[in-house]
């Protein structure tokens, strides 16, 4: 059953719009002003946000923008409910973020369509990252039903790569953007004395090069394959023009790139501030939920010690060691290759 948050401080307003909710079989809770809404998101995380606009203390905006803050809840699909029809009023929360506005007074049928398409169309859009969802289906799925140019599709050539292939190099010129369909890639800068730094791991169903296509310049990274792999190559040409004539493709493709900042930041936040042994377990809970397949069972990295070394930003021989006393705690096991996690949760809550 569908969660729905409806934040309205109008009683009446508030009571009809779950009525009419809780009679199409959907779970609804309720906050009466922006202050109790944006708590109850943080702590419900719920599938969906109405959310009215005019409110005393924090409006609608507010919300949004204080919701877009925080990973768990900037990818929840969001629909402003306002009395106003200003375009823009409308502009302005576009801008924010909004996926959709329901403007009053509105009949249940128009509330129930909004929420039934929006809820299709970001099924997959939950922002609670510990659940480690791929925030990229939502987007491909909004690209098939598309009526302009299909990114993802059947049509499109799609290659083999093996280990250590080169797929673009610092300086080149993109062509493409590239979508994972099997395998792995590590993104990764070269300082000028030859030392490798890891910005990013891509697995299935993850985009990559297309930062620098839509800037309009060359790679300032390297992309190489880590496995074997399988990539779909979408065309510069066609990759932009979708993004930019479809608002609804911009908007989740601007999601999957605040996703990669938000990771971006943590990295960095630990690279400058934690120990090394901190470091390291951060940097192996990083690829766990990257590649983690299925919560039930022991996960196994498949990760060399020089690229795990290059993903968090510490020596090989000081990784070495720090996975030599984690083997010695319990943490993991190690094989030639492959790291075995064996406490998840201690790793996550490491004290120093």
């Amino acid at each position: 059953m569908k969660k729905i948050l409806v934040i309205e401080d109008n009683e009446e307003v508030r009571e009809n719009i779950a009525e009419i909710l809780e009679l199409s079989e959907f779970e609804v809770i309720q906050a009466r002003d922006g202050k109790e809404g944006v708590n109850m998101a943080l702590s419900g995380f719920p599938d969906l946000i109405i959310c009215d606009i005019m409110m005393p203390e924090l409006d609608g905006y507010g919300v949004l923008h204080l919701l877009s803050k925080h990973k768990e809840t900037y990818g929840i699909p969001f629909i402003f409910l306002t009395a106003k029809s200003e375009k823009a009023d409308f502009r302005k929360g576009m801008e924010l973020g909004a996926d959709d506005y329901i403007t009053k007074p509105f009949d249940g049928t128009e509330l129930l369509n909004a929420v039934e398409i929006r809820l299709k169309k970001t099924e997959s859009l939950k922002a609670h990252l510990s659940n480690n969802v791929n925030h990229v289906s939502d987007f491909i799925d909004s690209a098939k039903e598309s009526g302009s140019i299909p990114l993802i599709s059947d049509d499109r050539e799609v290659y083999d790569y093996k280990k250590k292939h080169m797929v673009y190099s610092e300086g080149q010129r993109p062509k493409a953007v590239y979508y994972v369909m099997s395998g792995k890639v590590k993104i990764y800068k070269v300082s000028k004395d030859g030392k490798e730094l890891i910005t990013a791991l891509c697995g299935e169903g993850d985009f990559f090069g297309y930062a620098q296509l839509l800037e309009q310049m060359s790679y300032t990274e390297n992309a190489q394959v880590l496995e074997d792999a399988q990539l779909m190559q979408i065309p510069k040409d066609d990759f932009v023009a979708l993004v930019t004539n479809d608002s609804q493709i911009a908007r989740q493709f601007i999601k999957i790139i605040t996703k990669n900042i938000l990771e971006k930041e943590e990295s960095l936040v630990n690279l400058a501030y934690n120990s090394l042994r901190r470091k390291v377990a951060f940097g192996l809970i990083q690829v766990l939920d990257k590649y983690k397949k299925d919560n039930n069972k022991k996960e196994i990295l498949e990760l060399s010690r020089e690229n795990l070394a290059q993903a968090v930003g510490v020596a090989t021989e000081s990784l070495i060691r720090t996975l030599a006393d984690f083997k010695t705690e319990k943490l993991i096991e190690i094989q030639p290759g492959k790291i075995t996690i064996l406490n998840e949760q201690k790793l996550r809550d490491l004290p120093y």
